[in-house]
């Protein structure tokens, strides 16, 4: 690895832990219909301010020792947890672009990791809002549709963009439908979400994965938990991780898929 990339990895690492703490924000405010901006951070056992150096990304969590400054209340530790993985998978995204577009196409490569960025921030809002409250925030999916469709624009896929979108939102309302409430509005603005950032066959590729781990999760479930078949699981948090994983890696799964069916 070059200096140069390793100080755009770094800078690109600490970038999204600090994006990573404002998801955190998102993830608390946006279920509960709070500001996303005012008041400022507090404690959510104290209420008590949270100074601007203890609100460091990761690193205030560490030297606090996972506790309040104030009440000395336990602080939980998916805040830590959500801005290192939004660090990791913004240095992935911008791995993935460089490795498309070269560091020379600096344009070409600026644009993709935006947009793979937003994308990618999105859905680990998404993942954990769903996972707590299981709601697929519309103020998250209607803006993604739009910006999906919109950075399809200087990429030269708005046709594409739009049909995978239509497509994605298309097949989730007719399961919807048809599974009586098993699967719930938000899961098909999603989709279409995704579609609309994806295209084909890169949302083709995310909805296969969702449902195998979607599956997985349920079974689990059921197992661990010995509860009734009725019992609500999230689909959001599978969706979420597919669409991720397709963002990555769509290109090479579906060659190895290909070259199985062969």
């Amino acid at each position: 690895m070059t200096e140069t990339a390793l100080f755009y990895g770094a800078s690109i690492f600490v970038l999204g832990t600090l994006l990573g703490s404002f998801i955190n924000v998102v993830i608390y405010r946006l279920p509960r219909h709070e500001s996303l901006l005012h008041p400022g951070s507090r404690c959510p056992q104290c209420g008590r301010a949270i100074r601007p150096w203890d609100n460091i990304p990761i690193l205030s969590f560490l030297l606090l020792g996972g506790r309040c400054r104030w009440c000395k209340g336990r602080i939980a530790l998916r805040y830590p947890l959500v801005e290192l993985a939004a660090g990791v998978v913004l240095v992935l995204v911008w791995t993935h672009a460089t490795s498309v577009h070269g560091l020379e196409d600096s344009g070409a490569v600026v644009r993709d990791f935006a947009g793979g960025a937003s994308f990618s921030l999105m859905l680990l809002a998404i993942f954990f809002i769903d996972l707590d409250h299981h709601i697929v925030p519309n103020a998250i999916t209607y803006p993604g549709v739009v910006l999906g469709l919109l950075l399809a624009i200087p990429q030269g896929r708005v046709l594409d963009a739009t049909l995978s979108a239509v497509g994605a939102g298309a097949a989730f309302l007719l399961i919807a439908i048809l599974s009586r409430g098993g699967m719930g509005g938000g899961d098909v603005k999603l989709s279409a979400m995704m579609g609309a950032f994806l295209g084909w066959p890169a949302i083709a590729v995310a909805v296969m994965l969702a449902f195998l781990l979607g599956a997985s999760a349920g079974v689990l479930v059921l197992v661990l938990r010995r509860e009734g078949r009725k019992t609500p699981i999230p689909f959001g948090p599978a969706l979420a991780v597919g669409g991720l994983v397709a963002l990555l890696a769509a290109g090479p799964i579906v060659q190895w898929y290909l070259n199985v069916g062969r």
